[in-house]
């Protein structure tokens, strides 16, 4: 059935908010824009006629696509290549969706997106619709054909999945770009002693190369390995550069709302560190150099207007 202008124009009004609930969920841009765009196919072919509330019906059935993903995504990950890591999302990316909350912005943090793939996809629908999004349980229960009661169970057991002792530091855009400054110079410096004072005493840093490119297979823990293994990431060496095709060019940005170091080879995005800031110190360095994760933020990296970079290596 065509669709009417006012039909089009009803979905296109949804869309940054179905992506953002997308995102959340499947913690995959390029994911997230493949489940609205089934979403929208579903619309297209729906009796709209019977359609109450579009906005209600268009998040039910985007919920319901991800629910699906997310079943397939966690067998997937089985055989994943390294450790598996969400996609970054650059500041200004309409995918964040809304960021006025505390709970807003933690959902779509590294660390949570990487703590909800502890869940169920039933408990990290419920979660992110509830926490991220403040809809009812018993819309949300409504959405995923569950009673209201069952619902709030789903609920409580992700809260208690995702407890976590340590709070992020809040820091608004300029402040986590000081921070990913600061992250730089300590790590140009050539000596640990700079890092360890920005590091938390049980950092970890997880690469993301998903097989494309070398990465480390298992998480560094602490912090003197980490730092070690920072310097060394910053060292000068032709072998490096040769790797990944060029010099490496490295801007202090922010992504998911955190301090980023944005790393472009000939205006080519070919890594995202972002470092998760909390009291402290640093306690999370998150390499995503996945070539099939960077694609979005490689486009919206072109299209926007940046600073000097902070450093140009090797």
């Amino acid at each position: 059935m065509a669709l009417s202008t006012y039909e089009v124009d009803v979905f296109e009004d949804a869309r940054p908010r179905l992506e953002a609930i997308a995102y959340r969920l499947l913690g995959s841009a390029g994911d997230a824009e493949d489940a609205v765009q089934d979403t929208f196919l579903r619309w297209q072919a729906a009796d709209r006629g019977y359609v109450e509330v579009p906005v209600a019906w268009l998040t039910k059935a985007l919920s319901n696509i991800c629910l699906n993903q997310l079943t397939s995504a966690r067998v997937k990950r089985v055989s994943y290549v390294g450790q598996w890591l969400p996609e970054p999302v650059l500041a200004g990316d309409p995918m964040l969706g809304p960021a006025d909350t505390v709970e807003q912005r933690e959902s779509v943090s590294m660390a949570m997106l990487t703590l909800m793939e502890r869940l169920s996809p039933n408990e990290r629908v419920v979660y992110v619709l509830r926490e991220a999004f403040g809809y009812t349980h018993a819309e949300i229960a409504g959405m995923l054909d569950l009673s209201e009661a069952n619902c709030q169970q789903v609920y409580r057991r992700a809260k208690q999945h995702l407890a976590t002792d340590r709070p992020r530091r809040p820091v608004d855009l300029a402040a986590a770009r000081r921070i990913a400054e600061e992250f730089v110079t300590a790590a140009v410096s050539g000596r640990t002693e700079p890092l360890l004072k920005l590091l938390a005493g049980d950092a970890v840093s997880i690469g993301d190369g998903g097989g494309k490119v070398h990465a480390r297979t298992r998480p560094i823990l602490g912090r003197d390995a980490v730092a070690k293994f920072v310097r060394g990431l910053f060292h000068p060496s032709d072998a490096k550069a040769t790797m990944v095709g060029g010099t490496p060019v490295v801007f202090a940005d922010v992504a998911n709302g955190e301090p980023a170091l944005v790393v472009l080879v000939d205006g080519r995005i070919i890594g995202i560190a972002v470092l998760d800031a909390t009291d402290e110190g640093i306690a999370g360095f998150r390499l995503q150099a996945n070539p099939d994760k960077l694609a979005r933020a490689t486009r919206l990296w072109a299209a926007s207007e940046h600073g000097e970079p902070l450093h140009i290596a090797w």
